[in-house]
């Protein structure tokens, strides 16, 4: 055979080996911009008393996480993977499937909880395993914990202020603090005591529930005996339907004794008839009533994607932030490693729909500012105080020192048998 008839031989191998080496090479490309899934864990209440409440922040959360994938995903292609574990309302339940995504699935964080009384409880999981849980909800402080990122408002953006408010606009003199038997309740209303007791004036009354409970009509036959200014609502879960059903049904309107919630948003009003609610107040970070075009954005795609009826709250628009904020800080960190992300995540902030949100490196807590709400007809709030800049968390008031706070949690949860809740009876 001539060398001629070689040659195209030896063209053909030599195609053949060139596509050869594009093939490989585009493999590895595409393994490295795609790879594997990320997985994240959602644990929340998706039944029992507090689904009412945490279900819709599961939706935010999912919303948010198909968002980032349909924008190209992590790491240069890596799709975002939810697992979701129901916490059923339950602290041990709470644990366990904390403990189950962190070691099954071996999710790199997790969105999730809603009551203190659950993060509590998982907060010890976390911190063994080395886990990162991103925490959504107002909460009393008195805690932090470098496993947990905190965007709920600490008392500082929420609760102080809100007793200010009332004794500055309302003229409230008298307090009455109604709330559901657990750790948040019972701390926020020993921060909201303090404060009260230095503005000079009187808690006229304080009572809980068990969480799920609605036997509630004694509460209020003291409520109505007591004639406070002012009631601060710290019941969460469907035992609020009770309460203010109790409270109408007793006399005690809006206008005769306003009632200020913590725990109350747009996903609760309709469970509670929002037009015998008109004059009552909320205090939050975020209300969907916002102005600007990042909330009216939020907002349209969360209709879009879970229908026109829905409304969106707090709870939720920080849940929807946490991921964002989490996938900025994956990307920084150029890995979903959980001890890489701790790091960058300290770095982090956001034009949210409510505004700028920042992380806290000092404390691991978000930036958030202050607003009041009053109830309106339709279930949504007229917001008639803002802070109108975020305002600096700081978890534990100095109306006590941090051992003083510790110690008075001690005593709850040595009261409780050891748990962050008081025993049903």
């Amino acid at each position: 055979m001539s060398m001629t008839s070689r040659t195209p031989q030896k063209i053909l191998l030599l195609s053949m080996a060139v596509a050869l080496v594009a093939v490989i090479y585009l493999v590895h490309l595409w393994t490295q911009q795609s790879g594997p899934p990320i997985k994240v864990g959602i644990l929340h209440s998706m039944s029992g008393t507090m689904a009412i409440s945490e279900t819709p922040v599961v939706d935010a959360v999912l919303l948010a996480i198909e968002e980032i994938n349909a924008s190209g995903g992590l790491l240069g292609g890596r799709k975002v993977v939810p697992v979701l574990a129901d916490g059923r309302s339950d602290w041990p339940t709470f644990a366990r499937e904390s403990r189950r995504l962190l070691t099954q699935d071996k999710v790199c964080a997790v969105f999730g909880c809603w009551t203190s009384a659950s993060r509590k409880t998982v907060r010890p999981v976390f911190e063994e395993l080395g886990g990162l849980l991103f925490y959504p909800v107002q909460y009393e402080g008195l805690e932090q914990s470098p496993n947990i990122v905190y965007l709920g408002a600490a008392p500082n953006q929420q609760i102080i202020p809100a007793v200010k408010w009332a004794f500055d606009n309302l003229g409230s003199r008298k307090f009455y603090l109604v709330g559901s038997d657990y750790v948040f309740p019972r701390a926020a209303n020993a921060v909201i005591s303090d404060q009260v007791k230095a503005l000079g004036a009187k808690v006229v009354g304080e009572d809980y529930i068990p969480l799920g409970r609605t036997d509630v009509e004694g509460i209020v036959t003291k409520i109505a005996a007591a004639k406070p200014d002012v009631i601060l609502n710290t019941i969460n879960g469907d035992t609020n339907v009770a309460f203010f059903k109790a409270l109408r049904a007793a006399g005690i309107s809006p206008r005769m004794i306003p009632t200020i919630s913590f725990s109350i948003g747009e996903n609760e009003l309709p469970s509670l008839n929002p037009s015998t609610c008109v004059g009552d107040y909320a205090v939050w970070n975020y209300f969907q009533t916002l102005d600007g075009q990042r909330n009216t954005d939020f907002v349209t795609a969360f209709r879009k994607r879970y229908g026109s009826e829905r409304v969106v709250s707090d709870p939720m628009e920080a849940a929807y932030c946490a991921v964002n904020l989490w996938a900025q800080a994956v990307e920084e960190a150029g890995t979903e490693n959980t001890d890489a992300v701790r790091k960058t995540i300290l770095d982090q902030s956001m034009a949210a729909p409510e505004g700028v949100i920042l992380i806290d490196p000092e404390t691991q807590h978000a930036w958030r500012p202050v607003r009041v709400g009053r109830i309106r007809a339709d279930g949504q709030f007229d917001i008639v105080w803002d802070s109108h800049r975020p305002v600096r968390p700081q978890p534990f008031p100095l109306s006590r020192t941090p051992a003083e706070w510790e110690q008075f949690l001690n005593a709850l949860k040595a009261g409780w048998n050891g748990h962050w809740a008081a025993p049903a009876h």
